[in-house]
């Protein structure tokens, strides 16, 4: 909008002063001209007063050099011949004896410039001429610093115009431009983003229309907030009941883990509730020194998780976690990433399928990979898409929230998630931890930060090729 308007006003101006500037230049050239000729004309007409007292040679001579303007021989007179007087002439002659009988002035074009005849009458039958030549510099002495002038005032006029344009074009591109970064911003998660209602007339009405829907989307946030703490805290009641049938179960390992699941339920209501109430998002950067001990968590998840799989006769592997493996994300979201694959791997493979978590960690990344021996997804993308939607693919007891869970503690720290075929025979979850702080923070989306890591991609191969030839059960 700032460049078109600049161009418009700089075509306008340019157009108006062409209009203008060139009949002005015309004119002025015209004028020094007639200026030119006037002042020839009174020099020829001063001598008339001379001519009609006498016609004496030397007395006219004597007129003609008076009247001698400049360095060069302009003026000249020619009087005819009268009776047994002979013709007489002064001065230099710059046209031909014929052109001399003239009875009005007349103005011949000659070598250099041009020359000025005037007739005067010395008598009833007798005319002289006075011719006075006026040189080409004469005709046009000023005419090019008039023009100059004219070109400077133009080409002052258009740039004056351009800089008035820019910043009326300022002044109406500047509130877009903050209401398009507004709008990044509340795109972004940061609800506080607000556009200060100014400028025209129009982007002000915009600006007030967006603050007030910014305004609904922050109270439709907490409206939700407040209904799943509420949803969250009418769980309390049957998780009450189920706490005090477990108790009342006695020993035995199926006891144990049925109030291990109970606490870890009661554990998971209370989080949701906090999260629901906080009134700061939970997704904001952690500080220096946060995270977790991901190979410990893993211990303690495959710890739970293991009993259920002799249960069901499955074939277990971990590796990787034999010393510790630091990643800047919450003990609890990795816990319920670990959780959901682990899960699905119950859910969606027969009793009997292995499965194994393998744990590698780089420089600047960390890859989880939990891998099944079971039938695999038939189409990967699929599930991807599902996780970043709302489900509802047809497929019973796939709602995608499991795969979104992952997702979002990976792309939390400037990661990605990847499904594949594992070398299990089956499904293949990888999970790509990204340790750097700021990855995670620098306002650019993941496959932006991937482009941006030539030499991360390529120590993510190697990392996966590593992974390739450890990857196998006893």
């Amino acid at each position: 909008m700032r460049w078109a308007l600049v161009r418009v006003c700089l075509a306008v101006t340019t157009m108006v002063v062409v209009a203008f500037a060139i009949p002005l230049g015309l004119v002025i050239k015209e004028m020094a001209r007639d200026r030119a000729f006037s002042n020839a004309e009174r020099t020829a007409v001063a001598l008339g007063p001379t001519l009609s007292i006498t016609t004496d040679r030397d007395q006219l001579a004597r007129a003609l050099a008076t009247a001698q303007t400049g360095d060069d021989d302009r003026i000249s007179v020619y009087v005819p011949a009268d009776g047994g007087n002979p013709a007489i002439r002064l001065g230099e002659q710059r046209v031909d004896a014929g052109e001399l009988h003239i009875t009005r002035a007349t103005v011949v074009d000659v070598p250099g410039g041009s020359v000025w005849l005037q007739p005067i009458a010395v008598s009833t039958v007798k005319i002289a001429v006075v011719e006075v030549y006026v040189p080409e510099a004469e005709v046009t002495n000023g005419v090019t610093t008039a023009w100059v002038v004219l070109a400077g005032v133009g080409i002052a006029l258009i740039i004056g115009s351009v800089a008035v344009a820019d910043r009326l074009g300022v002044r109406m591109v500047q509130p877009a431009q903050r209401l398009v970064g507004a709008a990044h911003e509340l795109g972004e998660g940061r609800l506080g983003a607000r556009v200060p209602e100014d400028g025209p007339t129009e982007l002000r009405l915009a600006a007030v229309a967006f603050n007030s829907m910014a305004d609904q989307v922050v109270q439709l946030l907490a409206n939700e907030r407040e209904l799943a703490a509420d949803l969250s805290h009418r769980l309390r009641t049957p998780l009450t009941v189920l706490r005090l049938n477990a108790a009342s179960l006695g020993d035995g390992p199926a006891a144990e883990q049925t109030r291990a699941a109970v606490e870890q339920l009661e554990r998971e209501v209370d989080t949701i509730i906090r999260t629901a109430r906080d009134a700061k998002p939970q997704t904001a950067a952690a500080g220096p020194g946060a995270g977790c001990d991901a190979a410990e968590v893993i211990r303690e998840r495959m710890d739970f998780w293991s009993a259920l799989a002799e249960d069901e006769g499955r074939k277990v592997r971990v590796a990787g976690i034999d010393r510790p493996v630091r990643i800047p994300v919450a003990r609890g979201d990795l816990v319920a990433a670990l959780d959901a694959l682990l899960g699905n791997v119950f859910r969606h493979t027969p009793e009997g399928t292995a499965f194994a978590v393998d744990v590698h960690s780089g420089e600047d990344a960390v890859i989880v990979l939990v891998s099944d021996a079971g039938p695999g997804i038939v189409d990967p993308e699929a599930a991807m898409a599902r996780g970043r939607g709302s489900g509802g693919d047809g497929k019973v007891g796939s709602t995608g929230l499991g795969l979104d869970i992952v997702r979002r503690l990976a792309e939390s720290t400037g990661g990605d998630v990847r499904i594949g075929s594992s070398v299990l025979g089956g499904t293949e979850v990888r999970i790509w931890v990204q340790l750097d702080e700021r990855a995670g923070r620098d306002g650019r989306g993941p496959v932006e930060r991937r482009r941006g890591r030539g030499h991360r991609g390529r120590e993510r191969k190697g990392l996966v090729s590593t992974f390739n030839r450890s990857r196998s059960l006893p």
